[in-house]
């Protein structure tokens, strides 16, 4: 992918109406699309009652990005969905927080394997949202199925 699709899918993403409404930003994308980076800075539009971050703008940086790094690596033979999440809230987000999804070729090309294999699974990845001082804001599991068509 060139510099210039790499771009256009960042603004692509950010610019999702539900992304554009919470201010949640695709910030870096790597060049094999298996590490996402995603930021929230803390507007009047996206707070809580308390000043802090929502938590559903919280948990919305986290949806789609686990399946995006298979699907792309597996292809268009497979169907891949989120099934279902898990956010534990550790402590109030403050300022700018950020999340990584990533998930090492060598893992993919296991769950491929596996796929191929016995045609579907479910598998887990986890990963945390974290404050400008590192600190854990939120931790997140997701459960994505992954079957072959």
């Amino acid at each position: 992918m060139t510099e210039i699709q790499m771009r256009k899918l960042i603004r692509r993403v950010s610019l999702y109406p539900p992304y554009l409404g919470a201010g949640i930003k695709l910030k870096k994308v790597n060049e094999d699309f298996t590490r996402f980076e995603v930021q929230m800075k803390l507007r009047w539009y996206n707070k809580n009652i308390y000043g802090t971050h929502f938590g559903g703008s919280l948990y919305a940086m986290s949806d789609p990005f686990f399946v995006f790094i298979i699907l792309n690596y597996f292809g268009s033979g497979y169907i891949v969905w989120d099934k279902s999440a898990k956010i534990e809230f550790v402590k109030p987000g403050k300022g700018t927080v950020k999340v990584i999804f990533e998930i090492k070729k060598d893992e993919l090309e296991k769950l491929k394997k596996d796929v191929d294999q016995k045609g579907k699974n479910t598998y887990f990845f986890k990963t945390k949202i974290t404050n400008a001082d590192n600190e854990i804001v939120a931790r997140i599991e997701k459960e994505i199925y992954i079957k072959k068509k």
